[in-house]
């Protein structure tokens, strides 16, 4: 596999590559190594403006909506065979630019095409329904596209992302401007190119890179945009709804969490513990749906740590391209704010049983794996969002305290429970607060799954068959069948 990249990349605007208006370029960093490794065009307002136009017209055109819903599916499934032949390329990109690993990269590409066969395969299922008002009347519903989605996707999974959106939006006949995030936007230009040579209408898909002050600002407050799906940080997607509803559009929000696992006395100790360990280290722990707290019985606790330690010590920390486990963060700032929040843990009174911290003697953005002890709930550490590999231990006395604890911050993205006892599964799923639970394995699930928040993770719902009903809005047609008398239809 050869280890190439292009070094300058265009935005992919109205079926064409085009640089951007006024000619700014963005420096894209290796995040194992600090250095630069590409440019890409910076899209600004001008450009914006052009794209949502491109978008606009490709929309008005009807030439999504009037295709038979079984060929757009089979477009679709065009787009997915030529996202599998480049997969091997896109994982160079999301390796480099993003830290992750050659095969963490190769299944987001994999992932990515899938998430186009699978809404593919359902752009022909998506179905109205008659309502009976009697012999005089016909009466039905037609699930109808917004129009015009700008689609805002982050930099922790930004293909996997931006293809579950994109792949929805064209299932539902939307057209589609999405901003790729400036730190990691190489592994989304794959599926402009994926469109492009699937021969998908000009202005269907629109993918720019720029900044979110001004990209990303413009295009969300832009007049002739109809629908906003954004995955980020809470505020940035307050800032986001704030424009939303100025214009009353609607929007689906996926604001991250503070996800915690509650470990039940009767559970596997040694599959909670190498559970744990993925939800909370895959990925450096930039995951919006991470295990970020881990939650025990207070007897237990010496043992959970013991083993959870053990189980840190064997990772790796290093470049995604070498294999390593522990990959890089993002960027300096990111690691900075990471190292700060493990300092200002220590300062409130919790314990780093391992890590807690930047690793050292690395070139690049690493950050050990730390897990915190002597944590209490209202901890920042135990509150907020660290989105590094930092895990905060709680303990609790009674089940009732434990699901408290759990409950107990202002997201509800995901939750977990360890238990042996399927009543003890049943009772504590029902009870926590969060739009997906997961029972003795983090991160069970998939593409069929539907995922999204409650509280401040945020609202609507991706990936699963319930994902295309944020795309559409239905429209009922009444149509009376008699003339005024009750009688037969005129002849």
């Amino acid at each position: 596999m050869s280890e190439e990249l292009k070094k300058y990349w265009k935005n992919y605007i109205n079926g064409q590559w085009v640089e951007s208006v006024n000619g700014g370029r963005i420096d894209i960093e290796n995040p194992a190594t600090a250095l630069p490794i590409a440019e890409v065009a910076r899209a600004e307002k001008e450009d914006v403006d052009i794209a949502v136009k491109a978008a606009r017209e490709c929309f008005n055109s009807r030439v999504l909506y009037n295709m038979r819903p079984t060929n757009r599916g089979m477009l679709m499934f065009e787009i997915a065979r030529h996202m599998t032949e480049m997969a091997d390329e896109i994982a160079i990109a999301e390796c480099l630019d993003n830290g992750k690993t050659l095969a963490g990269g190769k299944n987001e590409a994999l992932a990515a095409a899938r998430y186009f066969t699978y809404y593919g395969g359902l752009a022909d299922k998506l179905e109205g329904r008659m309502i009976p008002l009697g012999a005089d009347y016909i009466d039905y519903t037609i699930p109808s596209p917004f129009g015009v989605s700008a689609q805002i996707v982050p930099w922790n999974f930004p293909l996997q992302i931006a293809a579950r959106s994109v792949a929805c939006a064209l299932a539902t006949a939307n057209t589609v401007v999405l901003k790729s995030p400036e730190l990691s936007p190489l592994s989304t230009y794959f599926i402009a190119e994926a469109c492009n040579r699937a021969g998908v209408p000009a202005g269907a898909v629109n993918i720019l890179c720029g900044f979110g002050h001004d990209c990303g600002a413009s295009l969300v407050s832009h007049p002739d945009i109809d629908h906003i799906v954004f995955t980020g940080s809470l505020k940035t997607g307050q800032n986001i709804l704030h424009a939303a509803a100025e214009r009353v559009i609607p929007s689906v929000m996926e604001l991250g969490g503070k996800s915690a696992g509650v470990l039940f006395e009767d559970a596997d100790i040694d599959q909670a513990v190498n559970s744990t360990a993925a939800g909370i280290f895959t990925h450096a722990g930039q995951v919006c749906s991470a295990q970020s707290r881990l939650i025990v019985p207070r007897k237990m606790h010496d043992q959970v740590i013991e083993k959870l330690v053990a189980k840190a010590s064997t990772l790796s920390i290093g470049p995604g391209i070498d294999g390593k486990d522990i990959t890089p963060v993002i960027s300096g700032g990111q690691a900075d704010k990471i190292d700060g929040m493990c300092k200002a843990a220590v300062q409130a009174g919790a314990e780093a049983a391992t890590g807690g911290g930047k690793a050292e003697g690395l070139d690049g953005h690493f950050i050990e794996p730390t897990i915190f002890t002597k944590v209490k709930s209202d901890m920042t550490i135990a509150q907020e969002e660290v989105f590094g590999p930092v895990l905060t231990i709680l303990t609790y006395d009674d089940q009732e305290e434990a699901i408290a604890l759990a409950n107990g911050t202002d997201y509800g993205l995901c939750a977990g429970l360890y238990t042996r006892d399927l009543a003890t599964a049943h009772w504590a799923a029902d009870r926590l607060i969060a739009g997906q639970v997961f029972v003795n394995e983090w991160f069970a699930g998939g593409i069929e799954t539907p995922f999204g928040g409650t509280k401040r993770s945020g609202f609507g719902r991706e990936k699963g068959q319930e994902a295309l009903l944020n795309y559409v809005q239905t429209k009922n047609v009444g149509i009376r069948i008699t003339d005024g008398g009750g009688g037969r239809p005129g002849g």
